[in-house]
Order: C-alpha cells, then sequence, then structure tokens
C-alpha cells in the first residue's frame, strides 16, 4: 500500500476509524490512496476505541453528527437506550458498540475530527492533509 509506505514521513498521519467491511470506509480508503494521502486504518470492531476517544471524537464533530442511528446496531438497541439520547449516553453506547460511529471518521490528530464521506468532508480532508 503506497499510503502506509509513507508514514515515515514526519508531520501527523491521519488516522482512518471505521469498519472493514464497510463499503464508505473501502472508497474512502480508496480514494486516500488516489490522492496519495498517507493514512493508517482503524478496525473499530477489531481494535475497538477507547472511550477517551468516542468523547474526543463527539467534542470536535458534535455527538448528534457522530453517532450513526441508521444502521442495524441503533435498531437493535432498547426502546429505553434510543429514547432521549444525551452527550454522555450517547458516548458510552457508541464506546460500547462502536458501529454507533458514523463512518469514516478522518483524524490528522490536531484535535479536530471529519465525520463522512461527501464532498465537504473530502474537501476537508484534503485541506487538512495540505496543512
Amino acid at each position: 500500500m503506497l499510503a502506509t509506505a509513507r508514514l515515515e514521513g514526519n508531520g501527523p498521519v491521519l488516522t482512518v476509524y471505521g469498519l472493514k467491511n464497510c463499503d464508505t470506509c473501502r472508497k474512502a480508503l480508496k480514494w486516500l490512496e488516489a490522492e496519495g494521502i498517507p493514512h493508517r486504518f482503524h478496525d473499530l470492531r477489531a481494535d475497538g476505541i477507547k472511550p477517551a476517544d468516542v468523547k474526543r471524537f463527539a467534542k470536535s464533530a458534535g455527538w448528534e453528527t457522530l453517532l450513526n442511528r441508521a444502521g442495524t446496531t441503533w435498531r437493535g438497541l432498547s426502546d429505553t437506550q434510543k429514547a432521549d439520547v444525551s452527550e454522555a449516553a450517547a458516548v458510552a453506547l457508541m464506546a460500547e458498540h462502536p458501529a454507533l460511529i458514523k463512518r469514516p471518521v478522518f483524524d490528522f490528530g490536531k484535535g479536530e475530527v471529519v465525520v463522512g464521506f461527501r464532498d465537504p468532508q473530502k474537501a476537508a480532508v484534503l485541506k487538512a492533509a495540505g496543512e
């Protein structure tokens, strides 16, 4: 992988948080390769995620943006868990069930993350990669 070979360089390296079987994550990784952006992939299911990282993502992107309410994991939660979700409850749920995190999450380690993979997010990743 070209981008992996470039990880030896200086400066922050992009970490992409996602799921290896997620089509959007696969498209994002392919796009990063095509753009020549050095990155590493962190599989939320296989590698897990620290509650502190979920809290950091939520603080940067907003917990409502980060929470994936469209997936089967969300639908599988009890009505009690889904009712009136607060930031603290959402962060706890995402730490416990990493598939509840909207994907992909692009993290350059600069304090801000980009969540999702549409044109505005691509532009933000390109801008951050160029800094």
